[in-house]
């Protein structure tokens, strides 16, 4: 394989593509190229990371070995943490360990964790005694805290420091710091009294305190907050991080920005998880057993709900038998209120993921949506109706009853579900949230439920009316 190219960043493009339909061509290509590895990794480690997901683990295995430690520690980062710990295993214990010293404390924590208790315990005992004991602090925290992810990386000054002072300090500790959107400013003991931006910082007079420009009273979680629950300080304060302190109020850490962001994106992915009945911690590599117990239940309710959807149509079997169409039109209304349905339901979780519901405003959303299934309803059931009298006339469909009274009650139907599965999606969210439950747990097999019910009952008992 020959690939002409000018920049690391067009390499790892060409071979990303290249290695979801043949990654045995790009590990080859790898293999041979050694100097073009090491310069994709170094000039761009995420993309570095993607590449490696595709081939596996073995052959990612070999190419992080070849890399220097410090390029083949960035790479590791950006790659998903089971892959990374993965690849640790096969590596031998004491350059594992010098992968991870290379590393943020943080960083290398989330994929300690993903190790078996045995494993973390040897490739811990090789870390250097520098690194040792930050690891075990955040080992000590469970990993969906904002203890397990804080960094010590961070700058905090004393409050009886000049604007001069603190800057003069930040420039001497600078590399030691990932990031410098906030200074911490401490009291005796290092406890925690106020926050500045570096922005605000760089722009006060140096001779001012920093006591007299500092925001008193920051917000701040401690190490056994969930890291969720951190997450939506960060979103509501529109805080780039977190400062983490103890019970005494003393800063041992800060929850970093990139914490928060896949704080939130997990946060996201579980809602949907939740609301299609799937394990909120479930992922495409969660073990097939486990995957099973944590959807069988569900699966189970949906199972029992279903029989109440069997039992409204068999009450209308007589209809089916008179009128076989309406068996063929049937999934056309429960589709259309479904679909609907499931649309008023994504906007409110979403809304109600983000806060963006006080109790206020519940009524409101409910009459929004309300109204968008009736308009959307109306348009659809003029639509559904006409396609009934065209496929009814020109002989597509063979019905015993006049093509009129046939679209009449699809439009009725289709009207009347479009428009309930508008305000039940809205609605079930709402209503789990008053009852103290997740928004999201399973609202799409009880939505489901009822756009069923109404759809096939509704559309049977108005065809009885009109066509018995």
């Amino acid at each position: 394989m020959k690939l002409r190219l000018q920049s690391p960043r067009e390499l790892a493009t060409r071979l990303r593509l290249l290695a979801r339909r043949s990654p045995e061509e790009v590990e080859e290509y790898l293999d041979s190229h050694h100097e073009e590895w090491e310069a994709l990794a170094e000039a761009d480690p995420h993309d570095a990371a993607d590449i490696l997901e595709e081939l596996g683990e073995e052959a990612a295995t070999d190419l992080i070995a070849n890399l220097d430690p410090d390029d083949a520690a960035d790479v590791l980062e950006e790659m998903q943490d089971d892959l990374a710990a993965d690849i640790l295993e096969e590596l031998d214990p004491e350059d594992a360990a010098d992968l991870l010293e290379e590393m943020p404390a943080d960083e290398a924590v989330d994929i300690i964790h993903r190790l078996d208790p045995d494993a973390q315990r040897r490739l811990v005992e090789k870390l250097e005694p520098f690194f040792t004991d930050e690891v075990r602090q955040l080992l000590d925290y469970p990993e969906d805290t904002a203890g397990g992810h804080m960094t010590s990386s961070f700058a905090s000054l004393p409050v009886g420091m000049t604007a001069g002072e603190a800057i003069e300090r930040i420039r001497q500790m600078n590399e030691e710091l990932e990031d410098l959107s906030y200074v911490y400013i401490v009291g005796d003991d290092r406890v925690l009294l106020g926050v500045l931006s570096f922005r605000e910082l760089v722009f006060k007079r140096p001779g001012v305190g920093l006591g007299d420009v500092m925001i008193e009273n920051p917000v701040a979680v401690t190490p056994w907050t969930d890291r969720e629950e951190a997450a939506e300080l960060a979103q509501r304060y529109h805080l780039y991080s977190l400062p983490v302190v103890d019970e005494r109020g003393r800063l041992l850490g800060r929850l970093p920005n990139e914490e928060i962001m896949e704080a939130i994106q997990l946060e996201a992915s579980e809602d949907f998880a939740l609301a299609t009945g799937a394990g909120a911690h479930e992922t495409v590599f969660t073990p097939v057993l486990g995957s099973v117990r944590m959807r069988l239940p569900w699966l189970s309710l949906n199972l029992l709900l279903a029989l109440l959807v069997t039992f409204v149509i068999e009450r209308q079997t007589g209809i089916i038998q008179d009128e076989p169409i309406l068996a063929a039109l049937m999934p056309v209304i429960a589709l259309l209120g479904g679909n609907g349905g499931f649309q008023s339901l994504a906007v409110v979780i979403r809304a109600l993921a983000t806060d963006d519901v006080p109790g206020t405003q519940v009524l409101p959303v409910l009459r929004r949506q309300l109204t968008i299934g009736i308009m959307n309803g109306a348009i659809l059931a003029v639509i559904a109706g006409a396609l009934a009298v065209l496929l009814i006339e020109t002989g597509v469909f063979d019905s015993g009853s006049s093509a009129i009274s046939v679209a009449l009650a699809v439009s009725i139907a289709a009207l009347g579900n479009v428009t309930i599965a508008g305000f039940a999606g809205g609605g079930i969210p709402l209503l789990l949230r008053k009852l103290g439950f997740d928004p999201a747990q399973s609202s799409s097999i009880f939505l489901t439920l009822i756009t069923d019910i109404v759809g096939f009952g509704g559309f049977l008992a108005v065809a009885a009316l009109l066509l018995g």
